[in-house]
């Protein structure tokens, strides 16, 4: 397919039935300290199917929202670069010699096939800050590692949502899901929950604060290291004594005693996970 190039304004590009769609562009650092915004719409194969988005970003944002529509669209903003800045100072061997100003890329690539949607940028050069409308029955598997939350917002369907110096944050979702970080809150609220699906919710700085349906059935199984737990559900707990694992190997024997705490509500159901190491655990039923 042909690339697409430009340089300054706003690019709407929509191809049914292809399987990729691609966007290229080069800014002159001049106009570099401007975020960039593009837009990409996607038709699905299937309108009105369920689907999967995937995209996982080195840098920057992810924001989905689930809306009345049947394409998958892609607002990007491209970040100004960070080395362009006019206090950025000279190396000492550049003493006497004046700078040249280079050209700024970005590059946004969505592959459609059968109502999946991959999405590829170049955000390991500068962040790119991602809004996705999708289909509200649509699964999802994003990330991103540094400069950016993840937000999902109105969408039902499998979630894998996952984040390293940022946070994650579920509003109004439906299904199922996994969502972990390492430096960053996750908070979640369902309107409702998969039967029988098991759940995860960790992170290693910062809170887990997770609101169910007042009729959710599940087996949780919780750990908070130097935090506390506190819920309204009416949580049965687990009595059994505590798991102690007894190993021997080269010579070196050791024995642990499983520290998670277990309980059931609404008589049980799947396994929910919440784990944070420097957080409190917030188990809330919904109002």
């Amino acid at each position: 397919m042909k690339a697409l190039s430009h340089s300054f304004f706003p690019l709407r590009s929509a191809l049914r039935g292809a399987t990729t769609v691609l966007l290229l562009g080069v800014v002159p650092r001049l106009w570099a300290q401007t975020p960039t915004k593009e837009q990409l719409d996607v038709p699905l194969s299937s309108p009105g199917k369920p689907g999967l988005v995937n995209v996982k970003l080195v840098g920057g944002s992810i924001t989905v929202v689930g809306y009345g529509g049947q394409d998958v669209v892609i607002d990007a903003t491209f970040r100004p670069d960070r080395r362009a800045s006019p206090s950025r100072r000279e190396p000492g061997a550049a003493a006497g010699l004046k700078r040249i100003e280079t050209s700024n890329s970005f590059d946004l690539t969505a592959d459609e096939k059968d109502n999946r949607v991959y999405i590829k940028t170049n955000s390991w050069q500068n962040p790119i800050d991602l809004t996705i409308k999708v289909p509200q029955r649509f699964s999802l598997q994003i990330g991103t590692v540094q400069d950016g939350d993840v937000i999902v917002e109105n969408v039902a369907g499998e979630l894998e949502v996952s984040n390293v110096n940022g946070a994650i944050q579920l509003n109004q979702v439906s299904g199922s899901a996994v969502a972990t970080t390492v430096n960053g809150p996750v908070t979640a609220i369902f309107k409702s929950v998969t039967a029988g699906a098991p759940m995860a919710f960790s992170t290693v700085n910062g809170q887990v604060d997770i609101t169910f349906p007042g009729s959710t059935k599940a087996a949780l199984k919780l750990k908070s290291d130097h935090g506390d737990i506190y819920s309204d559900f009416d949580l049965v707990a687990d009595k059994s004594p505590a798991k102690v694992n007894r190993t021997a190997q080269g010579g070196t024997y050791r024995v642990s005693i499983d520290d998670w705490t277990y309980g059931k509500i609404n008589g049980g159901g799947a396994e929910i996970m919440m784990k944070s190491l420097q957080g409190d655990i917030y188990i809330r039923k919904a109002k």
